[in-house]
């Protein structure tokens, strides 16, 4: 740099060759060898100064205000007709085909399905065959009593399944001592083959007798159980004959309590047959019609359901822990209906019950269903089960001092912003009571029209200067 300073001064001399000596000391004073060396430095330091002076940071600002604040339950729901009535399959039949559609009107009483009544007809006509053959069978119990002979015959059979029963006791009682001598011969053949007091054979003679008696034993156990129940059989059935004999009106009380029973089943089988024929049980709109084709069902499968889409309320979906804070009578605001603006309701009442649902993430949450009524003229924009997105109030206020929540972080037990004043950010501790999504209500260390950082981030420090966005 000194070389330059000499080489700038030789040429200024150079192109002036005019001017005198004095005026050239004159010059030289004017420019001290040590100018270019302080301005280099000066430019360093302030190029330090810039390096490691701190920028500011920038952020988005918030402002304290004071107007309306309304504290929500946000949640999902769908619309639903007040009185939903399914008509069902009243017995089991082959359906007839529907001609109904949905958003057809229909009458009380008015003939909504039917089933083919052929297969009931079938069963009522059989259930009075038999009722005829049961009364006819009545008048000639006289003429059924047990002859001698029968009596004769059953006493006969019954000595005869007595006599086979005792043999056949004999015979196993016969195999069972068999069986006892034949263990005692098999376990002495086991103790005196490894002794070679007999052979091989002998011992294998003596377990074969005694498995073949052990079979034996069980054939003959089985016919003598055989014949224990034969003789059970015979004396059953000399006693019943004997009983009909001595008292004939038994079965007269037997076929009248048979008559009874049929005529009840005739009944039943008359009463499903009328049952055939669904009539619809109010005067409404068919809301839908699950299959319109020819099938078999079963009593109780939904065939149509009936309603009044005018009347319509809501059905939202809330966790249990925020159903606790809901009270009839609250308003709700429904959103995302369709409509250009929102629609309005009123909390009917809460479900006793909740119910397990899974959420999007597969968490098992507890959820309540919150009722509500429709109000306005715009609500018969919606129909059955139509998708909203509801709001429901459970707290608001008009003149609210309320601070956006996105500006809250928590310093220990208590909430602080960090207000912006002058461009520099100082942490300050304050006190909030209701909160919604947006904004929460300052109760105390804020004012009105003070800024506050939003979303503060953890490089902001006290002091510190930022910058809005």
């Amino acid at each position: 740099m000194a070389q330059l300073q000499k080489q700038t001064v030789r040429n200024f001399f150079r192109r002036r060759p005019k001017e005198t000596s004095a005026t050239v000391t004159r010059q030289r004073i004017r420019l001290p060898r040590w100018l270019p060396y302080g301005l280099v430095g000066l430019g360093i330091a302030v190029l330090v100064v810039l390096a490691f002076r701190p920028t500011p940071i920038p952020v988005d600002v918030g402002t304290v205000t004071t107007g309306p604040l309304q504290v929500t339950i946000d949640a999902e729901g769908q619309t639903r007709v007040k009185d939903r009535y399914v008509v069902s399959a009243t017995v089991d039949g082959r359906l007839q085909r529907i001609d109904l559609e949905a958003g057809d009107q229909v009458e009380a009483n008015a003939v909504v399905a039917q089933l083919d009544p052929l297969p009931l007809d079938s069963k009522v006509r059989m259930a009075q065959a038999r009722l005829q053959e049961l009364r006819a069978e009545l008048i000639g119990v006289d003429t059924q009593r047990p002859k001698t002979e029968a009596l004769a015959q059953a006493a006969a059979r019954l000595q005869s399944t007595q006599a086979t029963q005792q043999a056949t006791a004999a015979e196993v009682e016969e195999t069972r001592v068999a069986l006892e001598q034949a263990r005692r011969d098999r376990t002495r053949a086991q103790n005196l083959e490894p002794r070679g007091a007999i052979s091989r054979q002998a011992r294998e003679a003596a377990e074969l007798e005694e498995d073949r008696l052990v079979q034996e034993l069980a054939a003959d156990e089985k016919r003598l159980g055989s014949a224990i129940a034969n003789v059970s059989a015979a004396q059953e059935a000399l006693a019943l004959l004997r009983e009909e004999q001595r008292d004939p009106d038994y079965l007269e009380d037997a076929y009248r309590a048979q008559i009874r029973g049929v005529e009840a089943e005739l009944a039943n089988l008359v009463d499903e047959a009328d049952r055939t024929t669904i009539a619809a049980p109010i005067s409404g709109t068919v809301l839908r019609v699950p299959d319109k084709s020819a099938r078999f069902v079963q009593a109780g499968d939904p065939l149509i359901e009936l309603g009044n889409p005018g009347e319509l309320e809501l059905m939202i979906d809330v966790l249990s822990t925020d159903a606790v804070q809901i009270e009839p009578g609250d308003s709700i605001i429904v959103d995302q209906w369709g409509g250009p603006e929102p629609l309005t309701a009123t909390v009917s009442y809460i479900e006793p019950a909740a119910f397990t649902e899974v959420s999007a993430l597969g968490v098992e949450e507890q959820r309540v269903n919150v009722i509500g009524t429709l109000s306005g003229s715009r609500a018969h924009a919606l129909g059955d089960r139509y998708r909203i997105e509801a709001r429901i109030v459970t707290w608001s206020g008009d003149d609210v001092l309320q601070v956006p929540v996105s500006a809250l972080y928590r310093c220990g037990e208590s909430w602080c912003v960090f207000v912006v004043d002058d461009d520099r950010v100082q942490p300050r501790e304050i006190a909030i009571d209701h909160r919604s999504t947006m904004a929460a209500e300052v109760t105390d260390g804020l004012q009105s029209e003070e800024r506050v950082v939003l979303h503060p981030s953890e490089q902001l420090q006290a002091g510190r200067q930022v910058k809005a966005r």
